[in-house]
């Protein structure tokens, strides 16, 4: 057997070597206790929280680890004091260090775990409507500052009431210094409490180009993913001092409006003759509009001729006026549309361009895909369709206009 006493007398003859084996002891006991440590706490933890799963250890073990380094330093604290011939000064000095690694494990523990507390909210469908990112960094800040006046002190071997005495000397300094963060949480707290802004909300902020979600909400940035993929970061006290567009309410509302118009051609206006009226009953959707147009401008008519009127006084319908209301009938009946919401079909004043017929309606989806095909559905329809009604669409002329020009005028030259 290992003669312990034997041991001791022999490396009481060398001071060094006896202060060295105590301190390699002590360091060996402190390794293994943070390795038991570590294990007994993630077993207790994940007993606590329920059910382990590979997720939710991975989110335990940060907290777990910063948790176990305390053990160590603790067992420096009190048995560095106990090695031989170790000078009091180098006591004092190792004490103090090992309690100021106490406290910092202690703050990035808890800086763990608030980051855990974050990564289970976010899979809530609250996470959606308010992030608490912000306010889990403004907690982190304040155990930060705590931490660090007192590892200071720590250090120094003096009491945290002195170094806070000095800070009121800086506080204009520290206002200065900590301008944004302190604007940054005014703006967060002003987003949350207001519902402003949500993580996933479609927004435009056209003077910082931004267009697209919003995927991250912290205390001082707010990130933006693009349309083109791109990233955005927009500073969180701009989003209170500057304006931008929130799509949300039309992603909430089940609708996106479509606000387009066609340009008519405004010499192709004409009164329909009661021949081509008749015609266009075949349109079964205007079939019994124009039934009962007819009967008003006879019987309005009628009266007309009765009270000896010039005939010029008669009511005619147009073309226009006949599209306008195939176009209305077209959009109640279809059934990609949102029919809870406005539907308008009305003109604009006429422009050098045109007159604008403006389609107003809103789509019973707000997916991009889809809305964009649904109104391309609408208006492919719509232009294949004028011609039936003897109207143009007006344009600029092409090279092919001038072209047909030019060929026109040439035969008509020959001609003569």
């Amino acid at each position: 057997m290992l003669d312990t006493a034997g041991v001791q007398a022999r490396l009481a003859e060398y001071p060094m070597a006896e202060m060295a084996v105590g301190l390699f002891l002590l360091f060996l006991v402190a390794f293994v206790a943070d390795f038991m440590v570590r294990r007994v706490l993630t077993r207790i933890l994940l007993k606590i929280v329920g059910r382990a799963t590979d997720d939710l250890e991975q989110l335990l073990r940060p907290v777990v680890r910063n948790l176990a380094r305390v053990v160590p330093s603790l067992i420096i604290q009190l048995g560095v004091a106990s090695v031989p011939h170790l000078a009091p000064g180098a006591v004092t000095v190792i004490q103090n260090v090992a309690a100021a690694f106490t406290i910092v494990a202690i703050v990035l523990a808890i800086s763990s775990a608030l980051d855990m507390v974050n990564a289970l909210y976010n899979r809530s469908e609250r996470a959606h409507r308010r992030s608490i990112k912000g306010y889990l960094q403004v907690i982190k800040l304040v155990f930060y500052a705590i931490a660090t006046i007192l590892v200071i002190a720590t250090l120094i071997d003096r009491s945290p009431l002195l170094l806070l005495s000095g800070l009121g000397a800086l506080a204009a300094v520290l206002m200065l210094v900590f301008k944004d963060t302190i604007l940054s949480l005014v703006a967060s707290v002003q987003l949350n409490s207001n519902d402003m802004l949500r993580v996933g909300d479609w927004i435009e902020m056209p003077q910082v180009n931004a267009d697209g979600d919003v995927i991250d909400i912290a205390l001082h940035t707010v990130k933006v993913q693009n349309w083109d993929k791109t990233i955005t970061t927009i500073p969180t006290w701009r989003l209170i001092n500057e304006s931008y567009k929130n799509w949300r309410g039309m992603q909430e509302s089940g609708g996106r409006r479509i606000k387009r118009s066609l340009l008519i051609d405004q010499t192709s206006v004409r009164f329909l003759t009661d021949e081509e009226r008749n015609n266009m009953r075949r349109i079964m959707l205007i079939d019994d509009y124009l039934a009962s147009k007819s009967a008003e401008l006879d019987a309005w008519n009628k009266q007309l001729v009765e009270s000896g009127r010039d005939p010029i006084n008669t009511r005619r319908a147009t073309n226009l006026g006949t599209f306008r209301a195939y176009v209305q009938h077209y959009l109640r009946t279809h059934t990609r549309l949102n029919h809870g919401m406005t539907q308008l079909v009305r003109q604009l004043e006429p422009t050098p361009q045109g007159l604008p017929m403006e389609i107003y309606c809103f789509t019973n989806t707000v997916a991009w895909n889809d809305y964009e095909a649904i109104q391309s559905d609408i208006f492919d329809h719509l232009l294949a369709i004028l011609p039936e009604f003897g109207l143009r669409l007006a344009q600029q002329p092409t090279g092919a206009d001038v072209s047909a020009l030019m060929k026109a005028l040439g035969q008509g030259t020959k001609a003569q």
